[in-house]
């Protein structure tokens, strides 16, 4: 089942304006708004996500309001949590003095050259020899935050 969504929401690209409006009567159960393929494309992905694999949880719709909230009054805003480090099976790679420089994010840490370590910190060092703050030098944070 799980394909077959990701199939459904890759193939709303190229749909033409009226058959994404056709998709939309027959699962929203009422015409579509009168706006563009840019605006239906991401509520007809999430609603064909939420159909297959229920709602969003509570506390994260809420999240999510009182993020878009602050955008439309213009706040920038942090999510520090995402930014502390990413998910899991996101592979890092940094060129460093000509040497190109894999990391693989586990559950656990990190993973440089098949051994395991609890932070980029520690694996930026190991390859400049220096103290780096191992989200910066890995280009997860600008110079100027880290």
């Amino acid at each position: 089942m799980k394909e077959s969504v990701i199939k459904q929401v890759l193939a709303l690209q190229s749909k033409s304006t009226a058959e994404l409006k056709e998709l939309w009567r027959s699962i929203f159960d009422t015409d579509a708004p009168p706006h563009s393929k840019t605006y239906l494309i991401p509520r007809l992905a999430y609603r064909l996500q939420e159909l297959a694999y229920g709602p969003m949880a509570e506390k994260s719709a809420k999240q999510l309001d009182n993020l878009a909230d602050q955008m439309e009054k213009g706040k920038k805003f942090t999510n520090h949590y995402m930014a502390a480090k990413p998910l899991a099976g996101t592979k890092l790679i940094r060129e460093f003095q000509g040497d190109l420089h894999e990391v693989l994010v586990s559950e656990n840490g990190f993973i440089y050259q098949g051994q395991s370590y609890k932070s980029l910190s520690a694996i930026a060092r190991k390859i400049t020899g220096t103290r780096w703050n191992g989200p910066a030098f890995f280009g997860l944070r600008s110079n100027k935050e880290a």
